[in-house]
This record gives structure tokens, sequence and C-alpha cells, in this order.
């Protein structure tokens, strides 16, 4: 099997690592990578947003399944383009990755499959925003309605932040608050089959102790050793089946990775929001741990056969990454750093390019993230902070609470 892989951040070298991996992968290509993922694979240039571009590469390397890996792909229609090719494709066709793409087109999937999910307004004004804002009270939620990249979301106490943030993103959804410990549940999925990959817990907050503004993910872990055991199953059957069945019935079937954030509170689990793809930095640590071959499972659900592929294998233990990000992440990133300590196993780019004499440099805010595996949660830790202490980076920043909460079982559900 050919594989397009589609991006370039930490999320699309895990995906990269997990592919390679995979004896049925005979060659990966990427398109436009990264320093990381081009010790696996061959690196091509592409604009990830170009459908055309994209599609015309796809048949150039003659891929027998393309996977996109960042949402703004999907949202501009990179996988239709790519199907209309004949070619497989692991993601959601432009419609129903609106899942992502409007929060409030999430919002009224999720009204009609009647999914557990807090009460939400989208409000394009000023007045309609302070309405919300007095109705459902502090912590104040305001979420961008389209794309932002994971840092549209603030969650804050403090009425004229709330208030600011709207007034930036125009059009908002604001929500009531959802008290609970949080979890990003992965379900690929052919658009009728479904299939659960193991829970994680990623950290939004820049800061120790969740602290300042959220990031697109400081770290992440898995399992959770404090998940109600039902979880993964009451998910699949009280989100999952109806979100999917409900899509069928408006005539855009998912097809893909759909991404379920939770809150596990008082009162049962409750949707935060749907991803249309792999979360970023949770695909680490879930891959790391997933045994079955990763290019196998992406195919079967690209090509409609996911019901009929075998149970998914799983390695013992945990796994954790820790993020490394620039001075500056995630306000104003500074990139054209050097780095030293990077080119080892277990380290993932996401923000780095390379000079032409081999230089390595910072070229985004998340540059980098340790991974590591061990046979608890507590050795997994350890090993991701090893790799971490390693990286040299003038002025880089990470978090140093990653799993701790969990190792400490200090994480209780509400109730």
């Amino acid at each position: 099997m050919r594989v397009l892989l589609v991006g370039g951040g930490g999320r699309e070298h895990a995906l990269a690592l997990g592919l390679a991996g995979d004896p049925a992968v005979e060659a990966l290509v990427a398109a436009p990578g990264n320093p990381g993922i081009a010790g696996v694979a061959q690196l091509r240039e592409v604009t990830p947003t170009d459908p055309a571009a994209v599609a015309a590469l796809a048949v150039e390397v003659a891929a027998d399944l393309v996977v996109i890996g960042p949402e703004a792909p999907l949202v501009a229609g990179v996988a239709d383009a790519v199907r209309a090719k004949g070619i497989a494709v692991f993601g959601p066709s432009a419609e129903a990755a609106r899942l992502e793409g409007s929060k409030t087109f999430a919002k009224d999937v999720m009204t009609a499959a009647a999914v557990p999910t807090a009460r939400a307004y989208t409000c394009e004004d000023a007045a309609a925003v302070a309405r919300a804002l007095d109705e459902f009270g502090a912590p104040y939620v305001v979420k961008d309605d389209g794309l932002a990249a994971g840092k549209g979301v603030v969650v804050t106490d403090d009425r004229a932040t709330a208030e600011r943030h709207a007034a930036e993103c125009g059009r908002v959804v604001i929500e009531e608050y959802l008290s609970g410990p949080e979890v990003s549940l992965f379900v690929v999925t052919d658009g009728e089959a479904a299939v659960p990959l193991l829970p994680a817990q990623d950290f939004k907050r820049v800061g120790d102790g969740d602290t300042g503004p959220n990031t697109g993910g400081m770290g992440a872990y898995a399992p959770l050793p404090w998940a109600p055991p039902n979880l993964v199953d009451d998910v699949m059957r009280d989100v999952v089946h109806p979100t999917l069945a409900e899509l069928r019935r408006r005539g855009t079937p998912f097809a893909g990775l759909l991404y379920v954030g939770l809150a596990i509170t008082p009162s049962g689990p409750r949707v935060i929001e749907f991803n249309a793809r792999f979360g970023d930095p949770e695909t680490q640590v879930v891959l790391a741990l997933l045994e079955t071959p990763l290019g196998g499972l992406l195919h079967a659900a690209a090509t409609g056969t996911l019901g009929a592929h075998p149970p998914l294998r799983w390695r013992d233990g945990a796994a954790v990454t820790v993020v490394v990000a620039a001075e500056g992440y995630p306000a104003g990133p500074r990139t054209g750093d050097v780095i030293t300590g990077a080119d080892r196993a277990g380290i993932i780019h996401a923000g780095t390019r390379r000079d032409a004499d081999g230089t390595l440099r910072s070229a985004g805010g998340r540059v980098l993230c340790g991974t590591a595996t061990g046979p608890d949660l507590a050795a997994a830790r350890d090993a991701a902070y090893e790799l971490v202490r390693d990286v040299e980076l003038a002025g880089a920043h990470h978090r140093t609470d990653i799993a701790a909460a969990a190792v400490d079982g200090r994480i209780t559900i509400p109730g």
C-alpha cells in the first residue's frame, strides 16, 4: 500500500511513525511534512488546503490511501477532491467536517441526535453576547464559531475578557460551563461502523495547574486510570452512534476520525466539542500504545470495510507526551532558534525546519514533544520528561505537571 500523508505537525509525525511501522505500507509520502517526518517518509511540497493540488499529488505518487491530518484541509474540501479521483482517503467530506468547522453546526447536530452537551447560544452582536453571558454566568465559555487552531476558546471568570474575545471573533457560541475532568476519545469510522481508540487526556492551558491562556495542547497521557469503566461504551451509545446516524440522515455521512471532547460531569459525560481529525498531542500517546497496524485500520475506514476489521490490539502500560513550546507561545511565539538534542527516538517534531547545512531550528509555537511509554503512568511520565530535559532551545518552556494528578490519584469524578 502506498500512502500519502497530508500535513506537517506533531500529529502528522506521530501518524507517520505509525504508518511507517505497518508492514503493509510499502511507501510513505508526506506533504509538506517536517524534519522529523523526513526520517520515515519522502517529503513533497504542497499547499495542504489546496484540494486540486493535493488530489494531483495523490495521483502523481499513485497513492492507494491518502491520510489527511489537519482540520483546515478537511474543511476546505481536500478529501472530496481526492475521492473524486477514485483514491481512498481517510478524512471526512467538507460538509461532514463542519462538525469542527462550525460550532453552531455541531450544536445543531447534537441537538437533533439528542447528544448530551452544554446548553448554548450562537451570538453575532454585543447584545446577544450580553444576554447569553447573563444567562449562563461565570465561568464564561466563549468559542469562536470557526476554526481557530485549538485556541479559539476562552473560559474565564472575567466578564470583560469574555466580551473582548466575543468581539474579536465576531460570530461565537456561548455555552454553559461543564465541570469535571476532560477526556478525548478518538473514534475511527467509515460512516456506519465505529471503533473507539483509547481515551486520553490533554492539557490545554499553557501553565502548570491549568493556568494561563488556552493553547493547541501542552501534553497528554493515556490510558486514564481514573476513568469510569463503562465510559467508552456509554459514549459510543449516547454520543457517537446517534451523531453518525444523524449525519447519515442528513445525507452527509462522516467517514474518518471523529474526535469527541468530553467533560465527565456529575450528570455523566457531556460533549464539549467535536473535531473531524486526530487531536494533537493526544495522537502521540494513543498511537504509541496501538499495536494494531495503523495503515490497515485507516484503509478499512476509508473503504467502508471497517466492520470486517479485526478487533484492535493495545500494548500494555501507558504513554505520556510533553510539549516543548517556543518563547512567547501562544501569544507570539519566537521562531528561528537553534534546537539541539531533538534527533532521538521519542522526540516528535511539530514546528521545526532544517537549514541547508543540517541545522535544526524552531518554526512554530509548539516546537516538539517528548513522547515515551512505560509499564505504568509514572514510568512513562518520567521517561517523557527525561526526553524533554535533553532538548536545548533558547527561551523554550513546557509544563511540569503533565499526568501528575493522574499518577498521584488526585483526579476524581464529581458526583
